[in-house]
């Protein structure tokens, strides 16, 4: 009796997961099931980078994004924003409605001057994660970056 009671409960275990399994990364069910929501980015033949020089390099690939959001953070400590740049845009390449790089991005933007990029990157990061807990600080940052260059003007006359 104690077997089949530890037989029932080993089943009643073991449903759940096998239903759990298929939502999981890796399933069968759930790269069906990604690869429709996030259809494949067309290659323009424009991209730049290190991490898409292979053309059998996926072109949808969340883990590539977060590897160039590791390195692009590498760079930005450095203070080398070029590259840090180039990484955070391969990351969108990468994974295309991924808030983070974005935001990544439009902070070194800003940091190397560019601010109608900066604009338009952090922008973007307010498109895809509307309810983001840094949203009202990131508005500041685009309300600055647009405000900053008509106090110099105002300032010239």
């Amino acid at each position: 009796m104690p077997r089949l009671k530890n037989l029932s409960r080993l089943i009643l275990l073991a449903i759940p997961a096998v239903l759990l399994a298929g939502f999981l990364p890796g399933s069968c069910f759930a790269q069906e099931e990604s690869s429709s929501k996030h259809p494949p980015v067309e290659d323009d033949g424009k991209s730049k980078g290190a991490a898409t020089t292979d053309p059998n390099q996926p072109k949808w690939d969340p883990v590539r994004a977060e590897k160039d959001i590791e390195v692009g953070n590498y760079y930005m400590k450095r203070h080398n924003f070029d590259a840090a740049i180039d990484r955070f845009q391969d990351a969108i390449e990468a994974h295309p409605n991924y808030a983070l790089p974005f935001k990544l991005l439009g902070e070194a933007q800003e940091k190397k001057g560019l601010r109608a990029e900066a604009i338009k990157s952090y922008t973007r990061y307010l498109e895809i994660n509307s309810h983001a807990d840094d949203r009202e600080r990131i508005l500041k940052r685009i309300d600055h970056l647009r405000i900053a260059p008509e106090k110099r003007k105002h300032a010239d006359s």
